[in-house]
């Protein structure tokens, strides 16, 4: 299922002479809102372009973040446990059309038809133990892989291996253990001897919370109903494991998106298999898509106290690396809209638009409920002279119009447009988000 994001906003700021100084301005607005902390690099070709920290790396001591910082990337991580698997495949060691129950004589029947592939892909079927209700509670504790793949192990499929893409964490702790078991080392060993030392990445490694790593940033979350920042919860980093307890700076992202794309980890083959999507656009640890008209290869990653997102542009060389010590939706937005104004672009903030007066009569002909996927509505309603919309399970927001047409969200980097009929009656509505348009028909 497409995943429709809200995300936090945005401060006043001014068109910019180059596309450098309108993306600084873009990155303070969040900044400035307390919205984002963190660094952002923006490379392209051999040209690093943008290199910058944002914020703090530590609030309590108001050390500030720069490029050296490290940040927990979450499921930036699972990249790298796919490139680890390709590896292996490279090796002999293993064929990503295996069967799981080859290297685990002890699965169960339901995995029977489950292949590495299958897990790579998030095409397996077996549910994503961070959804589980108890996941609260156990990520607190230490486990082994062992023990975090009994968690899962038993639990029934939820759907038929290969035949949804549905994306699960349980899938990519299962090849973490694989990586184990096949290579004879523990997946933080396999990918720091494999990976980081051979791209020179001597900023990256596993993280783990009783060590102490020097230019390590402190996690934060904002809370409602406020969004006062406080300390993020904790999590016992061998919870995610090989689904996402990595840590890196942008500049050591960048070595190693210098070094996939170009051919210094895989052979072409591999990397091919790696960067061809699925199912629902997801390849092997990566999603595949077109933004602006640009091929893009992407993924974010989110864990306590950080977000992230490190993008790459093949076909224009352009790598686009967001670090956050601080949960929200500013990394994915900064890197589209950074995005967008590499490419020539125009981005409009929230602060920029310009508000404009309708009659009861004009809102009321774009009430209704909007299909955006199955299983999820945007729902619009009138309540006085103002027009609120609602997403399946989210709670309302306003939106504030623009034209008779077009109306933009104040609380999230989104808009609306509208289409009508001769009757002045909306038939669908298109959903302008994170640099992609989505068409609801109204019900």
């Amino acid at each position: 299922m497409r995943k429709f994001f809200l995300c936090l906003l945005l401060s006043t700021v001014s068109w910019a002479q180059t596309p450098e100084a309108r993306i600084e301005q873009i990155v303070q607005s969040y900044a400035v809102d307390h919205k984002f902390m963190g660094t952002v690099l923006i490379a392209k070709g051999d040209h690093t372009i943008f290199d910058k920290g944002f914020g703090y790396a530590n609030l309590e001591w108001q050390i500030p973040n720069t490029p050296d910082t490290k940040f927990r990337l979450g499921s930036v991580t699972k990249q790298f446990t796919a490139a680890s698997i390709l590896l292996l495949e490279e090796r002999g060691k293993l064929k990503t059309d295996d069967l799981v129950k080859k290297y685990v004589p002890d699965a169960p029947a339901a995995w029977d038809k489950i292949t590495i592939f299958h897990l790579l892909t998030h095409t397996s079927g077996i549910p994503s133990f961070t959804g589980f209700p108890e996941y609260p509670e156990f990520e607190k504790k230490p486990a082994t892989p062992e023990e975090l793949v009994k968690r899962f192990k038993d639990k029934p499929l939820e759907f038929e291996p290969g035949s949804q893409f549905k994306y699960s964490n349980s899938g990519y702790l299962l090849l973490g253990y694989l990586i184990d078991k096949i290579s004879g080392e523990k997946y933080p060993q396999f990918v720091q001897e494999n990976i980081f030392v051979p791209l020179g990445m001597a900023d990256s490694g596993y993280d783990r919370n009783a060590t102490v790593i020097a230019h390590r940033a402190s996690g934060y979350t904002p809370t409602p109903p406020n969004g006062e920042i406080q300390n993020t919860g904790y999590i016992d980093m061998t919870i995610p494991y090989s689904a996402g307890a990595l840590y890196s700076t942008t500049r050591d992202l960048l070595k190693w998106e210098r070094g996939l794309y170009g051919g210094k980890v895989l052979q072409a083959a591999s990397l091919k298999k790696m960067t061809t999507p699925f199912k629902d656009n997801y390849g092997c640890g990566l999603f595949i898509s077109t933004a602006d008209g640009h091929k893009k290869i992407d993924h974010g990653g989110g864990i306590e106290g950080f977000n992230t997102e490190v993008a790459y542009y093949p076909d224009d060389q352009l790598a686009v690396i967001v670090l956050a010590n601080l949960n929200g939706g500013a990394p994915n937005e900064i890197a589209n809209k950074a995005a967008t104004i590499e490419f020539g672009g125009k981005v409009e903030l929230t602060s920029e638009r310009k508000e404009i007066t309708l009659k009861p009569e004009e809102l009321g002909g774009l009430v209704g409920t909007y299909s955006l996927a199955p299983g999820v509505d945007l729902a619009v309603t009138l309540e006085g002279n103002q027009l609120w919309t609602q997403l399946t399970g989210q709670g309302k927001i306003q939106i504030y119009p623009e034209s008779p047409t077009f109306f933009f969200l104040k609380v999230v980097d989104a808009q609306l447009e509208f289409a009508k009929d001769s009757s002045g009656k909306a038939t669908q509505v298109t959903l302008h988000q994170n640099g992609q348009d989505v068409v609801a028909k109204k019900k």
